[in-house]
């Protein structure tokens, strides 16, 4: 939605949204969410990183954070006129350029099945797969990072082969392992913390993703590509 001012009226009114216009929302009052109009692709994603880095310039922002194809501002103050920032905010999303950010590739070996794939037999009941299929489509993508978020250093990857498309749980696993390997929807990745996820679980992944005494606590950054990397099938 786009929130507007109509001038015949006190309050907002909201603006339906197209497949070809992006969606400005009020979160607070100092914070504006920009959604990319259509698809959720590689296309959107490279236009709000292009986004993020003109608002960067933006001298009375205290904070952008690119989400999965949307961009979170905070401003520094409370603007005086939300609608000059949704104008403002979709004039430069009209002039966004797509850019590929040149990240870097980070290889995860995983133990797929075993006592942590605890979803991995509805996934084959879902997609009509054997489970040594879905292990393979998996390791054979490619992904790239389009945000971080949910947890410390948990990336949001795109890139999963349709067929093993899977939805979040209606009812999360309460306490899943930190270092599952996970598919929510058209995304996969890494549990970064052990505690309730709703998201499903086909292997297992030692590898440290986030440190926080390091000077870049998150092994992943928006842009890297990541390959899964079969250290052990165990079906």
């Amino acid at each position: 939605m786009i929130a507007t001012t109509n001038r015949h009226a006190s309050g907002r009114e909201i603006v339906p949204a197209t497949q070809s216009r992006a969606r400005v929302s009020a979160i607070g009052a100092r914070s504006f969410l920009l959604e990319a109009p259509g698809d959720f692709d590689l296309i959107a994603q490279r236009r709000i990183w292009a986004l993020s880095q003109t608002v960067k310039g933006w001298t009375d922002l205290a904070e952008n954070i690119p989400g999965m194809t949307n961009l979170l501002v905070i401003f520094k103050e409370t603007p005086e006129d939300p609608d000059a920032v949704v104008a403002r905010l979709l004039e430069a999303w009209e002039n966004a350029q797509s850019i590929n950010l040149n990240g870097k590739t980070i290889e995860i070996p995983v133990h797929y099945g075993g006592e942590h794939a605890t979803d991995l037999p509805a996934l084959c009941d879902l997609s009509g797969l054997s489970d040594r299929e879905v292990v393979r489509i998996h390791h054979e993508a490619t992904y790239r990072v389009f945000a971080l978020g949910s947890a410390p250093g948990f990336g949001y990857l795109h890139g999963l082969d349709p067929r093993i498309y899977m939805p979040r749980k209606t009812v999360p696993s309460l306490k899943m392992p930190k270092g599952c390997v996970t598919i929510g929807g058209m995304q996969t990745g890494v549990a970064m913390l052990t505690g309730p996820n709703g998201w499903n679980s086909i292997g297992f992944a030692s590898l440290q993703m986030f440190d926080p005494t390091s000077p870049t606590p998150a092994l992943m950054a928006p842009g890297d590509t990541v390959r899964f990397l079969p250290a052990r099938i165990e079906l």
